[in-house]
């Protein structure tokens, strides 16, 4: 018969089911310290013994690192999407600036849709907290937090839309963004009438989750994005005709 006799799981198996959890669902994030070994076996209700083998096993599997006299942390699990010369074909090539914006256009379309249809009120609320966040950083006129929150706006509907492999595919991709390697937001959007336009588009983003509306989630994503991608091309052109504009003035100037 195919059966076996009903075993207790040790503890350091359920220790290592939880945190495996949390890293897979996106709650722990790479870099992310977890509290002392005395903080999690109170939360856990564990023995430091049985934390410590668990945490043992999460490292030699890559899954956390540890750090001398600074704690253990996840560890960079998305820093291999990408090899570095493929990271440095994209920041060089422009086609693949407006490659990833399609792509991102599929997906978040995608995940805005599922999100209005599988998230819970708590996801929706984590959405609408990141989303008044970024009104508050608009009235500061910081840039570079506008494009933080711009990304964290992004990535929370991903997480509502629980889709575990869009989800760090997509992190991923957020990690490069952040990084400039397709795009300088902060210099491309720091322009008072585009920055207006684009807490608009996530306004409409965000009524659209709220009201759980698919359809209309979808298409506020890609409108949101089919403006980004023709930003992008506004400003690629405008650089080029900086460029001769200036050779022109070295040549008045010089005559």
């Amino acid at each position: 018969m195919p059966f076996e006799p009903v075993q207790q799981e040790k503890l350091s198996h359920g220790v290592i089911r939880q945190i495996e959890g949390l890293i897979l669902r996106g709650i722990l994030r790479p870099g992310e310290r977890l509290p002392s070994e005395r903080e999690l076996s109170e939360r856990m209700s564990v023995s430091r013994p049985s934390l410590r083998e668990a945490l043992a096993d999460l490292q030699e599997r890559g899954l956390l690192a540890s750090k001398a006299g600074a704690g253990v942390y996840v560890a960079d699990v998305l820093g291999s999407a990408f090899a570095p010369a493929l990271i440095t074909l994209f920041a060089t090539h422009d086609e693949a600036v407006f490659d990833y914006i399609s792509f991102r256009r599929d997906m978040e379309g995608l995940a805005a849709e599922r999100a209005a249809r599988l998230a819970s009120d708590t996801d929706l609320k984590v959405i609408n907290a990141i989303f008044e966040k970024m009104e508050a950083a608009h009235q500061k006129r910081n840039p570079a937090d506008e494009a933080h929150l711009d990304a964290d706006f992004h990535l929370s509907i991903i997480e509502a839309s629980h889709n575990i492999i869009m989800l760090h595919m997509m992190r991923s991709m957020y990690e490069l963004l952040r990084e400039g390697v397709f795009y300088n937001r902060t210099i491309m959007f720091k322009q008072r009438t585009t920055r207006d336009t684009l807490l608009d588009q996530h306004r409409s983003i965000n009524t659209a989750l709220q009201n759980r509306d698919p359809a209309g989630a979808r298409k506020a994503v890609e409108d949101h994005l089919n403006f980004v991608e023709n930003a992008l091309s506004d400003q690629q052109k405008s650089d080029r005709h900086e460029i001769f504009a200036q050779k022109r003035l070295q040549h008045e100037v010089g005559r």
